[in-house]
């Protein structure tokens, strides 16, 4: 049985195409289109997935969407008519697109694919999974749990923002939710829009900036924002905020509050903002902890899965990790509305068609996350020639020894291998690699190679079988989704002057043995690279390990500040000639800078729009 998962026309468009219950590929609509975060309908990534698997529409039993629109727009009427007259202005630009486009979304969908197969039979074949039932799905169904407790949070689907779910086989029955306007997806992205970010691409920013700050505002927060229980469960006063019926997140009574208005996107960041990131981040952790701690006491089950925008919160995943109350904890990579393509899919073919679920003994079903385009290698020198890239073609162990060697030098490295990851971690498919020794690794990736904010982290990848040695941590972290601190023998100690520093100051200070990786609170967003999903990424960090000593490499995505992650061959050559990049491996292609014709030389420092 083949099954198609959309999610599609709200953030992050995706497809995932499941073939008897085994995920044959899945890929957001961005790689394809270069728009970051593209929200249209999904046809290039549709479009891979059918041409991956070798078949068309037609040998499709069903096509599943991620949500249900007419339970969405019930709640949009719902919300208008509770707090009218006041937002009338946003009703007004809001209610023609939705009775244009997504209200009737069954037959814009029909309309859309019949570019595909005008023949398909959509009355019978075309299903609607529920937005929660979709994430958790995704959770849970891919995991190495034969039964889970999972808790989604997101900013909202059709009502929920938070939902709990108990899984077990093939069956998954949602029983708890928490209803809009009450999320904390949505509380985040409002102190996200008032440090000065963008709403649903910004917030990593905000959890980045956090270790800089204080949590000074964190009781402000409790005492009058959010109505914390003891269970986590939650209240959010909406005086303070404007995203039922404004066009914008916050207001003035949310201003007053904290003592000043929005930041602007191009004003510089205060320690007050970095203390505001602190306050959101701890409130958040909090109301997580809170969370997980009553799911386990009321269910007694020893494995939670994570899923939902909320469960890309890689530190409050950390620490419910520490916390230790469930003995696993699984995080879908794809956490977010493109994880609901194949949260849907799964859905359909499990709850929908009953279909049996089949383990694959300890490890999960996602194959490492590696599910999109992969390129043969004559196809990539085909395609690297035509864009006019002077390059070498190694043998494989001279591409690891190489390459090893590079990083080794403290040069910049773009590795685009195998299958592209499957979400909005870069995970050894479709990377940039550095040095984690480097003092300088991390200024000048940010700077001179991402060009983005120079307070962003970067995460270390490091062999599963040393994790343990290096972090606090003795767990699988195969998809970047897990926080922990550097283990104290591989700290720096400050000086008195250097622990002084606030803010930014903080920054240029080296912290422990891999300073590249090490956040100003020495913790770290933890790759664990595995032999079994990812071979020749292995392979690469073991032959750093045996020239350096170390089995620890800086690993960012491959793209640059407001770009999507490069998917193509052709994708990786114009931004390594639009950014100080000095060696590309595509596949066995060996690219030095230094080689490359300068009139191909691209300005992509400013090419993409700051995200």
């Amino acid at each position: 049985m083949r099954i198609l998962g959309i999610s599609a026309f709200y953030h992050d468009s995706a497809a995932a195409l499941i073939e008897d219950g085994r995920i044959a590929a899945a890929a957001q609509e961005e790689r394809f289109t270069r728009k970051k975060h593209d929200s249209g309908f999904p046809a290039h990534a549709i479009r891979y997935c059918l041409e991956d698997s070798g078949g068309g529409l037609e040998g499709v039993d069903f096509v599943a969407f991620y949500d249900k629109p007419f339970l969405k727009f019930e709640r949009l009427l719902e919300t208008y008519l509770a707090f009218a007259p006041k937002g009338f202005q946003s009703f007004n630009m809001a209610m023609p697109i939705w009775l244009r486009e997504k209200l009737f979304q069954k037959d814009l969908l029909r309309k859309k694919f019949k570019a595909f197969d005008s023949e398909f039979d959509w009355k019978n074949k075309l299903l609607f999974a529920e937005h929660h039932q979709s994430h958790a799905a995704s959770a849970f169904f891919p995991s190495p749990f034969e039964e889970a407790v999972i808790l989604t949070m997101d900013g909202v689907g059709e009502w929920a923002t938070t939902s709990v779910g108990q899984g077990s086989g093939n069956r998954l029955e949602m029983t708890k939710e928490i209803h809009f306007p009450h999320s904390l997806g949505l509380l985040y992205s409002a102190f996200t829009y008032y440090t000065g970010f963008r709403v649903n691409s910004g917030e990593y920013k905000v959890m980045g900036l956090a270790p800089y700050g204080e949590p000074k505002y964190a009781g402000l927060i409790l005492d009058n924002i959010i109505d914390l229980k003891d269970d986590g469960t939650f209240r959010l006063d909406q005086s303070y905020f404007d995203y039922c019926t404004g066009l914008r997140m916050t207001n003035d009574k949310f201003d007053a509050l904290f003592g000043g208005t929005r930041r602007r996107a191009d004003e510089l960041l205060t320690q007050r903002h970095m203390d505001l990131a602190a306050s959101i981040q701890a409130v958040t952790e909090e109301a997580v902890l809170r969370l997980t701690r009553g799911l386990k006491a009321e269910t007694g089950v020893k494995n939670l899965c994570l899923a939902g925008g909320v469960a890309l919160n890689c530190v409050a995943n950390g620490k419910v990790l520490r916390d230790a109350k469930f003995d696993n904890v699984w995080v879908q990579p794809a956490a977010g509305d493109a994880g609901g393509a194949l949260g849907a899919a799964l859905t359909a073919y499990h709850l929908f068609q009953g279909q049996p679920r089949t383990l694959d003994g300890p490890l999960d079903a996602m194959q490492g996350s590696y599910l999109g385009p992969a390129f043969e290698q004559s196809d990539i020198e085909a395609r690297l020639s035509k864009a006019g890239a002077k390059f070498e073609v190694l043998t494989e162990e001279d591409v690891i020894a190489s390459t090893a060697q590079a990083i080794n030098d403290g040069k910049a490295v773009g590795w685009f291998q195998g299958r592209m990851e499957f979400g909005p971690r870069a995970l050894g498919g479709r990377s940039i690699l550095g040095d984690a020794r480097s003092a300088t690794m991390q200024k000048t990736l940010n700077l001179r190679v991402k060009y983005r904010e120079s307070f962003r982290p970067f995460a270390p990848s490091v062999l599963r079988e040393d994790v343990a040695d290096w972090f606090e941590m003795d767990a699988d972290s195969p998809y970047m989704l897990m926080v922990a601190d550097v283990v104290e023998s591989r700290r720096r100690d400050m000086t008195e002057a250097e622990k002084a520093l606030f803010g930014i100051d903080k920054l240029n200070v080296p912290r422990s043995d891999i300073p590249a990786v090490t956040h100003v609170d020495y913790s770290a967003r933890i790759q664990t690279v595995h032999r079994e999903t990812n071979p020749r990424y292995h392979a690469l960090i073991t032959r750093f390990r045996e020239i350096s000593g170390c089995p620890v490499i800086v690993n960012t995505s491959f793209n640059v500040r407001g770009e999507p992650i490069v998917c193509t061959p052709e994708d990786a050559f114009h931004c390594f000639m639009g950014s100080d990049i000095e060696i590309l491996v595509a596949g066995n292609c060996r690219l030095k800078k230094e080689d490359q014709d300068p009139a191909l030389k691209l300005d992509y420092k400013d090419a993409f729009e700051l995200d």
